[in-house]
């Protein structure tokens, strides 16, 4: 089935989608382990306290597992890859792409919990959390690369103040964790 961002990137011309220069979350997989240590701990609890109260049936047996799975499918991580010119983010059921080389915005959403909004000029848009780029440096490269042709081209008319500013708090973060490894901190 095709969705509307592949016929989209169709339009706009072809742009390199091999794997040799696409970057992944490093720590995904470490993510989905988490959530399914989450709702395995929680399943175990539930059916624990039922089952030392004495009131563990046969629907609730059922039931439990059940809340469990919508606690993993609630904790799933968004997948975040990058290549030149791209920024993909990969959830359940759905992926969503965004060409960096082509952003028109660049938006921060402050809240619980913090998001970058990222738009093109295909009408795509992709969320992602601005700890991913601190955490995978190959990743915000190849996003910074892409927000620099953008900006050179003149189409990214919003947000270069919040994408300067990341740089500034990634730049910081790189140089912490560069002196606590050469024990300088």
């Amino acid at each position: 089935m095709r969705h509307r961002n592949d016929a989209l990137s169709r339009l706009a011309g072809r742009h390199r989608t091999g794997t040799a220069g696409v970057v992944h979350d490093r720590d995904w997989a470490a993510d989905v382990h988490a959530s399914l240590r989450c709702a395995g701990v929680l399943l175990g609890l539930l059916l624990f306290v039922d089952w030392a109260a004495g009131s563990l049936t046969w629907w609730r047996c059922a039931l439990w597992p059940a809340v469990a799975l919508l606690l993993f499918l609630v904790l799933f991580p968004v997948r975040v890859s990058a290549g030149a010119g791209w920024l993909a983010t990969r959830g359940l059921l759905r992926t969503r792409r965004v060409r960096t080389d082509l952003l028109i915005a660049v938006r921060p959403l402050d809240g619980v919990a913090q998001r970058l909004v990222l738009r093109d000029t295909l009408g795509n848009r992709v969320e992602i959390d601005p700890g991913t780029l601190i955490r995978n440096p190959g990743v915000w490269y190849l996003l910074d690369e892409g927000a620099r042709v953008s900006e050179a081209a003149g189409t990214l008319l919003c947000g270069t103040t919040a994408l300067h500013r990341l740089a500034r708090r990634i730049d910081r973060e790189t140089a912490l964790g560069v002196f606590r490894a050469s024990g300088l901190e």
